[in-house]
């Protein structure tokens, strides 16, 4: 699809995360849920993006909803960051490991999300490419919008 054209280039900051380990499994502490996750290829890109959005984009920690659960008609989805303006979901945020091609099947995944919420911004990452969409004025993103 051509909505995602453009990339975003993102520079992670450096980060002091918490890590622990339990029964052979790596784990690590999600500032915005508060709890230990399960440290896997995806939830460190995603780990990385938050703290890339809270900051060096000022994003408020406390409007960020990770693995936000949307009812998508009879299924349940997880959407992994919807960022909140005005109490209103304004932007969502798939993140795929690093070896995950963002193709079509990730935009339409990313698309089907916003049919629930209706969204300003859609943005598809998988931490080494990013790329985005303005869904009000249909225009790609060359750079993340600041808060």
């Amino acid at each position: 699809m051509f909505l995602f054209y453009c990339m975003i280039t993102i520079l992670f900051p450096s980060q002091n995360f918490r890590f622990k380990k339990e029964n052979n499994k790596e784990f690590i502490f999600d500032e915005v849920r508060k709890q230990w996750v399960r440290l896997t290829p995806e939830e460190w890109v995603r780990q990385n993006f938050i703290q890339y959005l809270i900051q060096t984009k000022k994003y408020p920690a406390s409007l960020l909803a990770v693995e936000k659960e949307i009812h998508a008609g009879e299924l349940k989805r997880r959407c992994d960051i919807v960022v909140y303006n005005n109490n209103l979901p304004w932007m969502i945020i798939e993140c795929k490991e690093m070896d995950v091609v963002l193709n079509d099947k990730v935009i339409e995944q990313v698309l089907n999300y916003n049919q629930y919420l209706q969204v300003h911004y859609l943005i598809i990452t998988n931490g080494k490419e990013t790329f985005g969409l303005d869904t009000k004025n249909k225009i790609q993103l060359t750079d993340l919008p600041n808060y």
